[in-house]
C-alpha cells in the first residue's frame, strides 16, 4: 500500500494526480473529510485517491477541480491517468485512437470497444475475470472521450450481423446496446454499417482489424489477438487491409439499412423495438 508522505508523482499518471490533488487540497486548508463533504463523497474516497489507491472519475474531477479552483487541471490529467490503466500491449492502440483523424474498424462478432455502454463493457470485461471490473469499465469507457473532442476522429464501424445477435450481458443490455447504435444514424462522424449474414463469403473472414489515418503521418492497421495486439505501418500491409475494407463496406448494408437491420432485431430478438424522435 503506498502511503502518502512517500508517494512519488514520477512513479505513474495516477501517482501524479493523487500528488496534486493532495498538493491543491492542502492549499485550500481543506481536510479530507472537509473537501469529500463540498465534493458529494466519502473522505476515505479522497484520502484513496490521493494515495493512488484508487481510480478517479470524471464528476469527481471535474467537482474537485470547480471546488479547489485548480483551472481544470485534474480533469485534463484524468485522460492520461485512466489510458495509463489500460493493458501495456493495449495502451498504444488508446494513443493511436487518441491522435487518428479517421478509424476504420470491421468487428466480426463484438461492437467495438469506442462504441460500447457501460453494461455491454461490463459484460466483455468480466467474462472469465470480474477482479477490479469497476475500474476496468471506467478505463474502457474513457477512451470514447475522443468522439466528444472539438475534432473528433471520423468513426466507420462495420459490424458482422453476428455482432447484433450474440446475447452479450442478456437481453436489456443488448436492447441498450443496439439503441446507443442507433443514436449514431444521423451523425456524419459516426458511421455504422452491419455485413449482413447473406454477404456469405467475405474480405473480413480472416477476422477483425481496424486502420488508423491521420493528418500527416502513415496509416497504421491494428489486429488483435488473445493477450496481445499487432501494429504494423508496413504500406503494403496497410494497403491490402484499405482494400479489404472498401470490399467489406461495399458488401455492408448502407447506412439507413443497417439501422433498420438493428430495430429489426432489437424488437424481434430483444423483446423491444426503438423508436427514432
Amino acid at each position: 500500500m503506498t502511503h502518502i508522505n512517500v508517494l512519488d508523482p514520477g512513479a505513474s499518471p495516477l501517482d501524479y494526480y493523487g500528488f496534486e490533488l493532495r498538493r491543491f487540497r492542502e492549499a485550500a486548508g481543506l481536510t479530507q473529510r472537509q473537501l469529500g463533504e463540498i465534493v458529494y463523497c466519502t473522505g476515505s474516497l479522497v484520502g484513496q485517491i490521493e494515495t493512488a489507491r484508487k481510480l478517479p472519475t470524471q464528476e469527481f474531477s471535474e467537482r474537485v477541480d470547480a471546488a479547489l479552483g485548480t483551472d481544470g487541471l485534474l480533469s485534463r490529467l484524468l485522460g492520461l491517468v485512466l489510458r495509463s490503466q489500460l493493458p501495456a500491449w493495449f495502451q498504444q492502440v488508446a494513443e493511436l485512437e487518441a491522435r487518428a483523424a479517421e478509424i476504420c474498424t470491421f468487428q466480426t462478432h463484438m461492437v467495438h470497444g469506442l462504441l460500447q455502454t457501460e453494461g455491454y463493457a461490463r459484460a466483455v470485461l468480466g467474462t472469465m475475470d470480474r477482479s477490479g471490473l469497476d475500474d476496468r469499465t471506467a478505463v474502457r469507457l474513457a477512451r470514447q472521450a475522443i468522439l466528444e473532442k472539438d475534432e473528433p476522429p471520423v468513426l466507420w464501424a462495420i459490424l458482422g450481423e453476428g455482432a447484433l445477435h450474440q446475447k452479450i450481458g442478456g437481453a436489456e443490455v443488448m436492447r441498450g446496446q443496439l439503441a446507443r447504435l442507433l443514436t449514431y444514424e444521423e451523425d456524419p462522424r459516426i458511421n455504422v454499417q452491419v455485413l449482413p449474414y447473406e454477404a456469405g463469403a467475405h474480405a473480413g473472414l480472416t477476422g477483425s482489424f481496424t486502420l488508423y489515418q491521420f493528418a500527416a503521418d502513415p496509416a497504421i492497421l491494428y489486429t488483435e489477438r488473445y493477450g496481445s495486439g499487432y501494429s504494423s505501418a508496413n504500406p503494403q500491409e496497410v494497403r491490402d487491409c484499405s482494400l479489404r475494407y472498401d470490399h467489406l463496406q461495399a458488401a455492408a448494408l448502407s447506412i439507413k439499412d443497417s439501422a433498420e437491420l438493428i430495430r429489426d432485431v432489437m424488437e424481434e430478438r430483444y423483446g423491444e423495438s426503438h423508436t427514432m424522435a
